[in-house]
């Protein structure tokens, strides 16, 4: 393998003195800074700025109204309209969770059910938010459509407890999804 060696290009004397390179540099900070405390910066009107740059007054002023479409938060599950669990405990969500933040504990549903026919419910379904990456592979693998991502980012907890929710809090925060769900089609 042939080694190939470069050679420094020659500085010029004006290259050489550093100080007109720091001059620039100074002027082009004191620019902006004047610009930001003047409230002209440039994302200071989408950002609801405070005029004060723009840095967005946190909880004063939220991001809600300017989430992307695109936004992947917190998963979620979801009920049909008729008050009925999507997830099937198919256990797909937890086998391709990159952090393994879910653990899913598949439940029978009773035979005098009139829903037998789906044959398992998630007894148990706890999402731990402290591991979870936010990356949306859950809701892409979900056959039901029983997982989704909610566009909330405040996700807080004084415990690590606090921050595995659990199926209750999971159909809680989900809420009701309309639409076609494959589980309750009477041919199966």
């Amino acid at each position: 393998m042939a080694v190939v060696k470069l050679n420094r290009p020659n500085l010029g004397p004006g290259e050489k003195i550093y100080l007109l390179a720091l001059a620039k540099g100074f002027f082009i900070t004191m620019t902006h800074a004047v610009k930001s405390l003047l409230g002209k910066s440039m994302g200071a009107k989408e950002l609801k700025s405070s005029g004060m740059g723009v840095t967005m007054q946190y909880p004063e002023q939220t991001w809600d109204d300017q989430l992307p479409a695109y936004y992947r938060g917190a998963p979620a599950l979801v009920t049909d309209e008729q008050g009925r669990e999507r997830c099937v405990s198919c256990q797909l969500c937890e086998f391709i969770c990159p952090p393994k933040a879910i653990r899913i504990v598949p439940g029978e549903i009773p035979a005098d059910d009139p829903w037998a026919k789906v044959e398992k419910r998630p007894a148990e379904f706890d999402i731990d938010m402290i591991r979870c990456i936010y990356c949306g592979m859950c809701e892409e693998v979900c056959p039901e459509q029983a997982i989704f991502l909610r566009k909330d980012y405040v996700i807080t907890g004084l415990s690590r407890a606090e921050m595995v929710h659990d199926k209750k809090k999971l159909y809680e925060i989900g809420g009701v999804r309309t639409g076609l769900v494959n589980k309750w089609n009477e041919v199966k």
